[in-house]
């Protein structure tokens, strides 16, 4: 997903189209995301050990050696956060470098100590999209902070969707979840709307500031409401699993059907 909202945010730069400035961003977002999952899981590898889901993972299940991918990952993200200051321009590179380090050093660390920890975790996810206008423009302008807002505020309910449907998980590998010490889901489910609605509305930015169109904004408002509804149900639901799962998956659909019309319209308008 980082990659490919990098791609939106260059693409959404409407840049020259420089083919090694896109292919520097390219593999450089990909290479540093791949670091940044092999240092997570280092990090993490006996909290895994613990999970269903995560315990048949590489290090834990013992197929790769901890110092191995700890080496592994740091020259990915190290070499992906140097590809785009070379390719691009330092800015991306920079931006590379800070989205890896506060994902590891910073978001996975806070998973143990407190719930803050998805708010912030949101931050260092929000950035590809600013590291690909920084590679088109060397700079980040109005509509790429918007982008970042929409990343960031689209992660909570995607976020807290994901916690909830795997609460017991997370309680076995000691991550300090909202989800956990909510018995009901309510608190969840009422922070997954609220956040869907400022999602919706950091949507409608582009068009009400100039930079898109009204065909953009009905768009982004048709979109609003497919998201705006399973996290309704989610917040009035009985069984919550289920409507969390529904929760996810329209999340997971709404990314692209909002962003790649974005595109389309600053190219076109």
């Amino acid at each position: 997903m980082s990659v490919l909202t990098a791609i939106i945010g260059y693409l959404a730069a409407d840049p020259s189209r420089d083919l090694i400035v896109l292919s520097s961003l390219i593999i450089g977002t990909s290479l540093a995301a791949g670091g940044a999952a092999v240092l997570n899981q280092w990090l993490e590898r006996e909290a895994d050990a613990k999970m269903e889901r995560t315990k048949d993972r590489p290090i834990p299940s013992g197929q790769i050696i901890p110092y191995n991918a700890l080496m592994f990952g740091l020259g990915l993200s190290i070499f992906g956060s140097y590809l785009l200051y070379a390719g691009a321009n330092p800015l991306s590179g920079l931006l590379t470098a800070i989205t890896v380090a506060s994902y590891v050093l910073l978001y996975t660390p806070l998973k143990k100590l407190t719930t803050w920890n998805t708010l912030i975790g949101a931050i260092p996810g929000a950035l590809p999209p600013l590291i690909g206008w920084a590679a088109a423009e060397g700079r980040i302008s109005t509509l790429g902070w918007i982008l970042f807002a929409v990343l960031f505020l689209w992660q909570m309910p995607h976020f807290f969707a994901i916690a909830w449907t795997y609460r017991k998980d997370y309680q076995k590998g000691g991550f300090v979840m909202l989800s956990n010490a909510d018995e009901n889901g309510a608190a969840v489910a009422l922070q997954s709307f609220v956040f869907a609605i400022a999602l919706v509305i950091s949507t409608l930015l582009p068009t009400i500031l100039g930079y898109a169109s009204l065909g953009f904004g009905a768009v982004a408002f048709i979109t609003g409401c497919y998201i705006l509804r399973p996290a309704w149900l989610f917040l009035i639901a009985e069984d919550r699993d289920a409507s969390a799962r529904r929760l996810f998956i329209t999340s997971i659909f709404y990314l692209p059907a909002l962003l790649i019309p974005l595109v389309l319209d600053l190219w076109l308008i």
